[in-house]
């Protein structure tokens, strides 16, 4: 793969490429912070086990369980939107207006993580909760693969990147993707409709591992 300004080293020069460097670490940095808060929020909003004796605190903790069980998930699932943020842009040389526009989308769905963790837990309207939550999940991989599309098309990536680099993330985005949009309908007939968000991932990881082997 080459960037636009790899195919001609002489067109920009060394502070412009400096600038443009400094540009993508700033707003990689600021995508890092933002990130790191979603998941304080996720911890500040724990429930606190209550009781005078182990038998009482015990009891309460099974009692918000589901509270523990959302909080681990989001965290998961925040994990894996950096861990897939995190392998695109170690590669990053470059941006223009659209992908500063685009990541500052993607990084609007994280934030709002926390709050549809609140919602999932809430008592009632167990689809609907759960829709929400789902959809809030599609609306980032919707948005993070405008992202990887706008770093490709445009060739804002080093010279270096490796060839398969947005083939595997465009699988891993599409496999996660799939198991939270199948959750949506599944939802509807059974609460363990969660074991989709986990499928998801898990396939397409078994298609990129089969691939890879194939050469």
């Amino acid at each position: 793969m080459t960037t636009p300004d790899s195919q001609d080293p002489g067109r920009l020069s060394e502070g412009e490429v400096e600038v443009r460097a400094v540009a993508v670490e700033r707003l990689t940095f600021f995508a890092d912070a933002v990130i790191a808060i979603a998941i304080t929020l996720l911890a500040l909003d724990l429930p606190l086990p209550h009781g005078t004796t182990n038998a009482e605190f015990w009891r309460s903790v099974l009692d918000q369980r589901d509270s523990y069980l959302a909080f681990a998930i989001s965290f998961y699932v925040i994990s894996a939107h950096w861990q897939g943020h995190h392998r695109v842009f170690r590669y990053v040389t470059y941006l223009d207006g659209r992908l500063t526009g685009l990541t500052l989308g993607w990084l609007f769905t994280q934030v709002v993580i926390p709050f549809a963790t609140r919602v999932i837990v809430g008592d009632g309207a167990f689809q609907s909760r759960f829709g929400f939550y789902a959809v809030v999940q599609l609306a980032s991989f919707a948005m993070f693969t405008l992202i990887m599309r706008e770093v490709e098309t445009h060739r804002l990536y080093r010279a270096d990147t490796p060839v398969n680099l947005f083939r595997h993330a465009y699988l891993q985005e599409t496999g996660m993707a799939a198991g939270f949009l199948i959750s949506i309908p599944v939802s509807f007939f059974t609460g363990w409709a969660y074991v989709c968000w986990v499928a998801g991932p898990l396939v397409a990881s078994v298609i990129r591992r089969v691939r890879h082997a194939a050469g």
